[in-house]
């Protein structure tokens, strides 16, 4: 999946419009603030932030000292730029201690990932919103993908998505709208999307050929933490042409017998 590194991050229309339409302003600013320093490479300044979100920089000024005195951000007074402080760390140990799935999942990550020289993500569905990576292998193949610990993405897009539509119980005109705000590099059309969608129900795993990033093929499991739409998916990300080598169908089944491994593992199963 994507994560290319830039050296500012481009303007974030998401985070800005949920800044827009939250209920909660104050908590939705602070939020953005977070994620849009945690995906820059740098430390920004306040005009940039500003800029990003949408903010008038008075107010963005605000959420940025509220988050300082919480440690939660660090201000350097010589570049007057901002950064992550290591108190979002305290936070991050809490999830990990009371979430057992990325422990759980690592193995698993770790040999489909040798087994078939690929790039393995276990991750978090956070309903329609969006899919966050929480674990990560990389096989020792020559080409790497940067997807990170952390990462977030739309629900719907590219292998995942097809498995989130596929076994949630979500109103077509819902996929269909959230369908059409998803970018990707050759696009499919909604109808070719649905046909995907009934065929990833049918065999149990989505597939990605080409349509999220150009020559990159992605395969997803999906994975039930209870009964109901799927809590978290076992997501493959290979080059195309390597992967027609050596099988999609069979990395399929490799990532569907582990992610049935893990939810019997939680539901009792």
């Amino acid at each position: 999946m994507k994560s290319p590194a830039r050296k500012t991050p481009p303007v974030d229309r998401a985070l800005a419009a949920a800044v827009k339409e939250s209920k909660a302003p104050a908590i939705s600013r602070a939020a953005a603030v977070l994620r849009l320093l945690g995906k820059s490479d740098v430390p920004l300044g306040l005009q940039t932030i500003a800029r990003e979100l949408g903010l008038v920089p008075s107010t963005c000024l605000y959420v940025l000292r509220a988050l300082v005195a919480e440690e939660l951000v660090s201000f350097d007074a010589d570049t007057k730029r901002y950064a992550l402080e290591a108190g979002i760390l305290t936070l991050a140990r809490q999830w990990l201690r009371r979430n057992q799935f990325p422990d759980q999942v690592q193995p698993v990550l770790d040999r489909i990932a040798e087994d078939f020289g690929v790039t393995m993500l276990g991750v978090q569905i956070v309903g329609l919103d969006h899919i966050i990576a929480v674990a990560v292998s990389r096989s020792g193949a020559t080409i790497q993908l940067s997807t990170q610990v952390g990462s977030r993405f739309p629900a719907l897009i590219s292998a995942t998505g097809r498995c989130i539509a596929a076994f949630g119980d979500y109103p077509e005109t819902e996929l269909e709208a959230r369908f059409h705000t998803l970018r990707w590099d050759e696009p499919p059309t909604f109808e070719t999307w649905k046909q995907q969608v009934a065929e990833t129900r049918v065999q149990g795993f989505g597939v990605d050929e080409s349509s999220y990033i150009s020559g990159v093929t992605v395969v997803a499991a999906p994975v039930w933490k209870r009964s109901g739409n799927p809590s978290h998916a076992l997501v493959a990300i290979g080059i195309s042409s390597a992967l027609k080598r050596s099988g999609v169908a069979a990395l399929g089944q490799a990532l569907l017998a582990g992610a049935r491994d893990l939810s019997g593992d939680w539901m009792g199963g």
